[in-house]
């Protein structure tokens, strides 16, 4: 476990290039063992007597309690590729299949017993389903057998995971006892002692002297470039690279002072020059080694895994300045104090050479043989150190929600993922070594080490997303970063789903579990008898889009270009570009499904009771639906319309498919269901003419002419040009009220719309004539008397002089 966690450490800078060349390799695994069984099938030359044989081996290996992880893997190899060839030849013969099947049912139903059938039909039916029982044979065949090989990958994968669990919870020899300790003194003795005598023996062999003087010249070259890079390379190349960028921020400021983000970019990638020229000082040292011709097993394993120990350093060394960087930083993820940045770099720093010492471990300890004794004492340090190194970052990152707690802003989701990490530091850094400490120190190495690469791939991720702002930012020429933005943000979204397989990597899980979540997705899923995958999905996907984009290009088409030229008004348009998009779509998705085989006719039961718990579920919505359909269809009305439903009252801006926005006249926004005008009252001023009837209150003086007052009135509604002379205007005396006599008013309009303007301006008119005709407009008024207090206490004195009451 620990030297699995080393190897995927050395390479968990690189996590999502790892990530996506897993990918990538499974996709071409399967893909090739796909094409293979495609070929097979497409021959009908699937050996079947061969995979028989291929099963009875697998089950007896399965059987086998004694069989080794790597023969599990080898057999399970086998059964997967013989598992896709099954795969791609159940789908034999499926075109003929589906014809035959149409043909059967052409012939009509079979008849029932007793009845008698044309012979001719009936020996036609026999042949066709003689020849549909042939052509299944084969399907029906390789789904057994897929589901056999299914099957026996199943039980080897929970074997292998069985003995990974075992492994784990086996309780070793314990480290703490002093009764163990010699065994791990003789281990260290035997590693000095075989180096010694392998370079010694090598040394008095004549052809390895030989081989040394021959490759001296390039052990020499190979050395000196391991010194040149390992003492000066960084700061060489730092120093180039500060001069290159000082000359790029000097052409920058002569047009424009330079983003900090283009600082940050240049920032990061020059900083990569860390890692990078150690790591290739550390590969030259190591093939000078190894030119040498002076190194036995033991030897050759630890230069081995130098290259793998020195980028272990360097990288975690690099993580750590970039996660806690010296300067401080605004935009850091980690807001901590100079001092709480500097512990979080050396703990950082540490650990990586913690995972360091822990490869190298195994380098010297796996080719001597040592004994679970000397394993676990040697072994028990290294757990040590690492679980105080975890514990101290959790401390560092607990800082992070101290710091932020002055802020006004609520944590961020970034904030609460940093302090689960940081209690899960805490709380592996004290239980990994307590369990190494007791006997288990499987179990506490396969927390510790996945712990600290959990922590180093999440601050990787937290980099390269601030890398992507940054980025970004300069793309667009933003000097305020783009945080807020979309496409970083779905970037970063999809750098974490790429991080996942690393993660399940990282905690235990095994190469082959991914490529089986892999396979299985591209299998796809059953639905109704047809088997749906990611491919039938895409295209369906990309059928549906072409016929959804045809039908807006067409509808645009009508829009523009076709209705326009026609006698429909704006409404009757409208319906029918609504009409043509419905339309569009349901053939569009039907003919999506017929080309990406989907066969529905298995979930029509399914389908139809599930329709029905959706009727009652939305009601409502699919009530609204259908009027939204009806109002398209029978258009009582149109967009336009100058409609009033209940108390609201305004014009029909659109009608949806569940409702329709009225604007009322004061410019709100008034969402009405469709099933309101389709069920309700609704009156239409403008729908089918826009004539209406405006009625024009009047109040005049009780002194005043009644006929010279109907007259006035006549006169102005004739002379409008709005109203309409057929019939004409009416001027009714309809009564007397408390301060005046009241008329009305009453003209037909040629469009109601302007029926404000019209009932403003025979307003204005009237005031005119009837004030030229001395005529005067009735307004309330009231008599009010006032008593002051001092009157009327006289008044009361005085009727108490008379003797009367008061």
């Amino acid at each position: 476990m620990t030297a699995k966690c080393g190897k995927v450490f050395a390479a968990f800078l690189l996590a999502l290039l790892i990530d996506l060349s897993n990918g990538a390799a499974i996709f071409a695994q399967t893909t090739e063992a796909t094409a293979t069984a495609t070929s097979d099938a497409g021959a009908s030359t699937l050996d079947y007597t061969a995979w028989a044989a291929m099963a009875l081996r697998a089950e007896g290996v399965v059987e086998d309690r004694a069989t080794l992880g790597a023969t599990f893997e080898t057999v399970r190899a086998q059964l997967v590729d013989w598992r896709a060839a099954f795969l791609v030849a159940q789908s034999a013969n499926s075109a003929r299949i589906g014809s035959l099947r149409s043909q059967i049912a052409a012939l009509g139903p079979a008849p029932v017993e007793g009845a008698i059938e044309a012979t001719e039909i009936d020996d036609r039916r026999t042949e066709l389903s003689d020849q549909l029982v042939r052509l299944q044979a084969p399907g029906i065949a390789a789904d057994e057998a897929y589901s056999r090989a299914d099957g026996l990958i199943r039980e080897i994968d929970l074997r292998l995971r069985q003995r990974q669990a075992d492994e784990l919870l086996r309780l070793w020899p314990t480290p703490i006892n002093p009764a163990n300790w010699p065994a791990a003194m003789r281990a260290v003795s035997s590693v000095a002692v075989g180096l010694w005598s392998e370079t010694s023996g090598k040394w008095r062999d004549n052809a390895a002297r030989t081989q040394l003087g021959d490759n001296f010249p390039l052990t020499l070259v190979f050395l000196a470039v391991a010194l040149g890079l390992l003492w000066r390379g960084q700061a060489w190349l730092q120093g180039l690279a500060l001069r290159v960028q000082a000359k790029a921020a000097a052409r920058r400021r002569k047009v424009s002072s330079a983003p900090a983000q283009g600082r940050n970019i240049w920032n990061v990638i020059a900083s990569l020059v860390q890692v990078i020229v150690p790591t290739v000082g550390v590969m030259a040292l190591a093939k000078a080694l190894q030119l040498t011709g002076l190194l036995g097993p033991l030897g050759e394993s630890i230069v081995q895994n130098l290259t793998t120990i020195g980028f272990v350093a360097f990288a975690a060394i690099w993580l750590g300045g970039q996660a806690f960087p010296v300067a401080s930083n605004p935009d850091a993820v980690l807001r901590l104090t100079d001092e709480r940045r500097a512990k979080g770099r050396f703990a950082t720093g540490a650990f990586g050479l913690v995972m360091g010492l822990e490869v190298f471990r195994n380098a010297v300890l796996e080719p001597i043989g040592a004994g679970e004794a000397a394993l676990a004492v040697l072994q028990f340090p290294i757990l040590l150190l690492g679980g105080l190194l975890l514990l101290r970052l959790g401390h560092v990152l607990r800082r992070h929600k101290s710091a932020e707690r002055g802020d006004d802003n609520e944590p961020m989701f970034r904030n609460r993922i940093l302090q689960l990490l940081a209690q899960g530091a805490v709380i592996i850094g004290v239980l990994g070594p307590a369990l190494a400490a007791v006997g288990y120190v499987a179990a506490g190495a396969a927390l510790i080490f996945p712990a600290g690469l959990t922590l180093g791939l999440v601050a990787l991720l937290f980099i390269l997303q601030q890398l992507v702002d940054d980025v970004f930012a300069v793309m667009v020429r933003d000097r305020d970063p783009g945080r807020a933005a979309l496409l970083p943000v779905l970037v970063s979204f999809g750098l974490t789903l790429a991080s996942l397989p690393v993660f399940a990597l990282i905690w235990g899980a095994r190469f082959e579990d991914l490529t089986e979540l892999w396979t299985r997705f591209r299998e796809g899923f059953l639905l109704g008898n047809t088997r749906i995958s990611p491919t039938d999905f895409l295209f369906f996907a990309i059928i549906f889009a072409l016929g959804y984009m045809l039908t807006r290009l067409f509808q645009g088409a009508l829009k523009s270009t076709v209705l326009p030229k026609t006698s429909l008004d704006q409404g009757g348009q409208n319906a029918i570009v609504a009409g043509v998009g419905y339309t569009g779509i349901f053939i569009a998705a039907l003919v999506a499904i017929n080309a990406a085989g989907i066969d529905l006719s298995g979930l029509a039961i399914v389908a139809g009771a599930l329709s029905v718990g959706i009727g009652f579920g939305l009601q409502n919505i699919v009530s609204n639906f259908v009027s939204g359909i009806i109002l398209l269809i029978e258009r009582p009305v149109s967009e336009g319309d100058w409609i009033e439903v209940g108390n609201v009252q305004g014009i029909v801006k659109a009608i949806s498919v569940r409702s329709t926005r009225i604007q009322t006249f004061d410019r709100t926004d008034v969402i009405v269901p469709n099933t309101d005008l389709v069920a309700g009252r609704v009156t239409n001023w403008t729908r089918f003419n826009l004539t209406g009837r405006l009625i024009v209150p009047v109040g005049v003086v009780f002194d005043s002419d009644t006929r010279v007052v109907e007259r006035i009135l006549r006169d102005i509604a004739e002379a409008q040009p709005m109203s309409i002379l057929n019939p004409p205007p009416v001027v009714a005396f309809v009564g007397f009220g408390a301060d005046a006599m009241m008329f009305e008013v009453r003209v037909i309009l040629r469009d109601v719309n302007f029926s404000l303007a019209v009932r403003s301006e025979i307003n204005h008119q009237i005031v005119e004539r009837l004030t030229a005709a001395g005529i005067g407009i009735a307004h309330n008024s009231r008599d009010v008397t006032y008593k002051l207090e001092a009157e009327r206490d006289a008044a009361r004195a005085a009727l108490v002089s008379k003797g009367q009451p008061g």
